[in-house]
């Protein structure tokens, strides 16, 4: 599949559309996933243009992975989960729904199921609130 520079986190990394930053470097950037599968979930994006991680660099892979981590210890002290599910998916077989490569970082909670994946829009005051733990806890 073409790289469409008209996908959403294109348009975020242009400014073209806002955004709950957490995070941001020479190669990537961190936000909070506005349909969260859990309270502060996050994302991290490459800045190169790429569909899926097989066709990143390996450079911009192994940023995304190193923000990932940075992001997931982040998440972890500011809101005191009991686990972090890391998520990469390639394709919308297998459940990519922006065709734009990036990491799921999704804190987990005692006896908390998660949402279904990009089906509802989030309370964007409490993501809100979230992200500026998290920006803090970084």
């Amino acid at each position: 599949m073409a790289y469409d520079p008209q996908n959403p986190f294109a348009k975020i990394l242009r400014g073209e559309l806002p955004c709950f930053k957490l995070y941001e470097d020479e190669q990537t950037l961190a936000f909070m996933d506005i349909m969260p599968q859990s309270d502060g979930h996050a994302l991290i994006i490459p800045k190169e243009a790429a569909v899926t991680i097989l066709e990143l660099s390996e450079a911009s892979a192994m940023a995304c992975i190193g923000v990932t981590r940075k992001i997931a210890i982040a998440v972890e002290k500011a809101l005191n989960c009991s686990g972090i599910q890391v998520v990469q998916l390639n394709g919308a077989e297998a459940g990519q729904t922006v065709p734009h490569a990036h990491f799921h970082v999704i804190p987990r909670y005692e006896k908390s199921a998660l949402a279904i994946h990009a089906a509802k829009l989030g309370d964007m005051d409490k993501i809100r609130a979230l992200a500026e733990k998290i920006v803090a806890a970084l």
